[in-house]
């Protein structure tokens, strides 16, 4: 077992490694299937570099929009970062079903992005620090039926197949910089 400290200090040090193809920003993106444990890695690192982060839940547009989403952020965040611009994006409101309220992306020397999609190909152009999350399915879909409900599993079912054909398009996981599984430990 890995202490959290040394997983988070690796984590660190690789992404102080990398150089900054978003003007001089930092690009994190934390990618693999959805309930992996994603949004807790990417809050910690958060707080620690100090970044913004973006999830790509609200850039999504809905379920099916995980195709859509990531084009999303290269359009509404990355290309206008690289051009030495803020970003600007509209919310995702899944209760509502529609996009919401603008929020801007200010330059700033680190940005973590996690979320189903986040490191597709696409991201390669700006030289992304790369951390792949894995779970095993059933726990996934576990974790996420606890949060949305069990209303939501067919939801959760069709988007898992999704994804999952996403990364194998993408080959993401042998992409990534670093792999961890959803309790944190290092996967070889």
């Amino acid at each position: 077992m890995t202490a959290p400290d040394v997983v988070i200090d690796t984590l660190l040090a690789g992404i102080m490694s990398t150089a900054g193809r978003l003007g001089a920003t930092r690009l994190v993106c934390i990618d693999g299937p959805a309930g992996s444990g994603k949004t807790t890695l990417a809050a910690q690192l958060g707080l620690l570099l100090p970044a913004q982060v973006i999830h790509m839940d609200d850039l999504y547009k809905g379920w099916t929009g995980l195709e859509a989403g990531v084009e999303n952020l290269r359009t509404w965040i990355l290309e206008p970062l690289s051009a030495g611009v803020p970003g600007r994006y509209r919310r995702y409101d899944w209760v509502v079903g529609a996009f919401a309220e603008r929020h801007t992306v200010p330059l700033a020397d680190f940005l973590i992005v996690e979320g189903c999609g986040a490191a597709s190909r696409m991201a390669d152009a700006f030289e992304p620090f790369i951390i792949w999350v894995e779970a095993d399915d059933d726990v996934r879909l576990a974790r996420g039926l606890a949060r949305d409900g069990e209303h939501a599993a067919p939801h959760w079912h069709q988007f898992m197949a999704d994804e999952k054909a996403l990364y194998a398009r993408n080959d993401t996981a042998a992409r990534a910089d670093v792999r961890l599984d959803g309790v944190g430990e290092f996967v070889l």
